[in-house]
């Protein structure tokens, strides 16, 4: 059985991941900040008669959280065949690029860059591992500085200076990590899931958690021929189509 982990996943899209992987035949890691929660959280998919999922004690911003969950994982399987980097969060609002504190951006940064980087390298070894390794990075379509700068796009007056370049962040080590790793299996991608209404947005916008678990799902699924290194935005931009970076 092939193996995953999903960071931030005891609740919204990152629990929806969880359940579409395992339901494709995946034994998944459930990575949740509160191992409580997370708990919770594989409790209710064994309840829907989803077994194949364990909960792991995982903070994306603490390097020995992040240690000890790879060790743990390593003691279960040898092997990691996908890791989808789902943690982040938005960070307080108002954002300025002028009046935001840098601390506010230090701690956005930290789970949505750094945090990336962070598991991604602990792991790194277990999914070489795989035959075919898969890596999903959560990003946004607000993170496209081509959007972000086009002064006719209907969003171009939605700025928020700390969230949209951690993910722009996001999106460049996207890039290098695919590139690294261009001469190998591996599949790199970034994928926004679209505006999705979950408690990260206020339960507002214009996917279900079920659609944006699946955009996400579908870059974990790729065959050989798949895509790497690129930036997919499926709510605004079709397939094969990509998000403008």
């Amino acid at each position: 059985m092939k193996s995953a982990l999903v960071t931030g996943a005891n609740k919204g899209i990152g629990l929806e991941v969880v359940k579409k992987l395992a339901q494709n035949g995946f034994y998944v890691y459930l990575g949740s900040r509160n191992l409580a929660n997370g708990v919770s959280a594989v409790e209710k998919l064994h309840a829907d008669g989803i077994r194949n999922v364990e909960a792991i004690q995982l903070d994306v911003t603490n390097d020995e959280s992040v240690q000890a969950a790879r060790a743990w994982v390593g003691e279960k399987t040898p092997i990691l065949d996908v890791l989808i980097n789902n943690a982040g969060i938005s960070g307080a609002l108002p954002q300025s690029a002028l009046g935001t504190p840098i601390d506010q951006f230090k701690e956005v940064y930290e789970t949505n860059l750094f945090g990336v980087a962070r598991v991604t390298q602990a792991f790194i070894d277990l999914l070489r591992s795989s035959s075919a390794p898969r890596i999903v990075n959560v990003t946004t379509a607000m993170a496209s500085l081509s959007l972000a700068a086009d002064a006719s796009a209907s969003s171009y007056h939605t700025k928020l200076a700390v969230y949209q370049s951690s993910k722009a962040a996001l999106n460049m080590y996207t890039i290098n990590l695919a590139y690294e790793l261009r001469d190998t299996p591996f599949k790199v991608n970034a994928v926004c899931p679209g505006w999705t209404q979950t408690d990260f947005t206020g339960y507002q916008g214009t996917s279900t958690v079920q659609e944006a678990g699946q955009r996400i799902v579908k870059y974990a699924l790729i065959d050989q021929d798949g895509p790497t290194g690129q930036f997919f935005s499926e709510e605004y931009f079709y397939a094969p189509a990509t998000c403008p970076w």
